[in-house]
């Protein structure tokens, strides 16, 4: 998730479709995983469909590593570092499940980089980690709202709808871990 930065989901959904990416989560490409008839699929729709993918498993991976060093920042206190950990759990099964997914679609899946660009020195209190968290978990629901209508396969885009709720609930808990108010308002975008 490059948006790791960036405060305004315009700007997080932006820069997702420029990448041509959607961050699933496992839930929904579950569903996914045992649909032959995703891997019958032929020609520019199934590699633009394995690129977006892709490009959440990759998302994944760094969502993966994003509350990992959460966890290791010594930062989160009991039960904050508990949710993170369930989380991350949520994560490592959304890119097993994506990668199998890929495979299944013939494609070759994406590998954790050895370093991601995580703000780090921004990070001094449980209330920062969080808040590095909740952005995150914005930004893949912003993401998601625009990668719907950009597979081919229209199961794709159900299971990227679906997904999108499993991302809104993350991004609710950890708002109301901050002590904000869980869903700011009655439309998202």
């Amino acid at each position: 998730m490059s948006f790791l930065h960036i405060t305004h989901p315009q700007e997080a959904r932006r820069l997702f479709l420029g990448r041509s990416g959607l961050i699933l989560s496992g839930a929904a490409v579950a569903l996914l995983a045992g649909h032959e008839a995703l891997a019958a699929k032929t020609g520019d729709a199934k590699a633009q469909d394995t690129q977006i993918l892709n490009t959440a498993l990759g998302a994944e991976l760094e969502a993966i590593a994003a509350y990992q060093l959460g966890a290791e920042s010594k930062l989160l206190q009991q039960p904050v570092l508990d949710l993170a950990l369930t989380f991350q759990g949520h994560h490592k099964a959304h890119a097993d499940v994506l990668a199998k997914t890929i495979e299944k679609l013939g494609g070759k899946p994406a590998v954790p980089k050895n370093a991601y660009n995580f703000p780090v020195n921004q990070l001094k209190s449980q209330e920062d980690v969080l808040r590095f968290a909740a952005r995150l978990e914005q930004g893949a629901v912003s993401a998601y709202l625009g990668a719907v209508p950009l597979f081919g396969n229209r199961e794709l885009s159900k299971a990227a709808a679906s997904i999108l709720g499993d991302e809104a609930m993350h991004w609710a808990v950890l708002r109301h871990a901050l002590g904000e108010a869980p869903v700011p308002a009655a439309f998202v975008s």
